[in-house]
């Protein structure tokens, strides 16, 4: 079982979030100031010995590395932003290229929707800052490119002699058919078999029907939340003028164990990969207009994640994802915290290593 855990590299300075949120802003900036809405919210959510790290600085992923492989962890899963050209937070993956004593297997996942202040929560309008285009072939020949220089690293990950690379959204992307066959005809001229092209399933969507689509992974928690949410969460609206007690009752609350219930019980076939997620709270990016889960522990984690694990193999699927690594902002990470420590990761390694 390969277990391959998604990767945010939000943690560093950028000028296009500098412009947006003020000079210095990072992931850790919402994590930071992020407070209980009510009675028994655990915010704000600390690292471990108040690690509150800096990506460029190359001894992080070493260490981070180091975690991930005494966990049995099999490669990370880093978010790509991508605009015509021009990228956003590129620069940790490109320090890792680099950086090749690092032991660490990855691949990444496109994140091809608009750069928005809604990501980080902002109030008002769907503010884009960065509009998502496709192209034609000129574009298609600079991104895959850029692509190539990392397929060609011997730390990539490949399924066979293919390269493999998710995609967000699929239908978004109204040349998909002819960009991805472009894609394929660049890789086999630099000797792969083609790309192995993973579709994500976001919330309740169809994977996209194509020859050129190899695979598909449930990304949990928002695909099962958002079918769970209309049935479970609280009609209130959550009042920070309100008391606490108040707003227990009013924020959007679901079950960490009925959310995992779902997943196992959703059929999957060959090359339907699962996702096991670590816990959920976005109210650092959200605030009151938070989604929580409740009940997400160590030990209740790595119980799930052996069913999952179980359920893959015998629907013949090598991979399983995780969400997140590092996702601070949503709550949703194995990196170790003031509460649990290496818990998380300790579960993992009891799952994968099996001591």
């Amino acid at each position: 079982m390969k277990f391959i855990s998604f990767y945010l590299p939000q943690f560093h300075e950028i000028p296009e979030n500098n412009d947006a949120w003020g000079r210095g802003f990072t992931e850790w900036t919402n994590v930071k100031k992020s407070r209980p809405l009510y009675l028994g919210h655990r915010q704000p959510r600390v690292p471990l010995h108040g690690n509150y790290y800096h990506l460029l600085d190359t001894r992080v992923m070493s260490w981070q590395a180091r975690l991930a492989n005494r966990a049995g962890i099999y490669g990370f899963c880093f978010y790509h932003y991508w605009f015509q050209g021009r990228m956003v937070l590129e620069k940790p993956v490109e320090n890792l290229y680099r950086e090749k004593q690092i032991p660490l297997r990855y691949c990444f996942a496109w994140a091809n929707e608009p750069w928005t202040k809604t990501w980080h929560g902002a109030g008002g309008d769907r503010e884009i800052l960065l509009a998502q285009t496709y192209g034609g072939e000129e574009e298609w020949e600079q991104h895959y490119q850029y692509f190539r220089t990392f397929f060609l690293d011997s730390r990539y990950i490949k399924e066979g002699n293919r390269p493999v690379l998710l995609i967000y959204r699929l239908k978004n992307i109204p040349c998909f058919n002819a960009m991805i066959r472009y894609w394929n005809v660049c890789a086999k001229k630099d000797g792969f078999d083609g790309i192995f092209l993973i579709s994500m399933n976001v919330c309740r969507e169809p994977v996209e029907k194509s020859r050129w689509v190899n695979g598909s992974v449930d990304f949990e928690p928002n695909k099962t939340k958002s079918e769970q949410l209309a049935n479970e969460a609280s009609g209130m609206r959550p009042n920070p003028g309100r008391s606490l007690l108040w707003n227990r009752w009013a924020v959007k609350k679901l079950s960490y164990r009925k959310l995992n219930r779902r997943m196992l019980k959703t059929p999957h076939e060959r090359n339907h990969f699962r996702t096991m997620f670590v816990d959920y709270d976005d109210s650092p990016r959200r605030q009151e207009r938070a989604v929580i889960t409740r009940g997400s522990r160590p030990r209740r984690f790595g119980k799930y994640l052996r069913r999952m694990m179980r359920l893959s193999e015998r629907e013949g699927n090598e991979y399983l994802f995780v969400n997140a690594w590092n996702e601070w902002g949503e709550g949703n990470y194995l990196e170790p915290d003031s509460r649990y420590g290496y818990a998380y990761l300790e579960e993992v390694r009891k799952s994968v290593i099996g001591k």
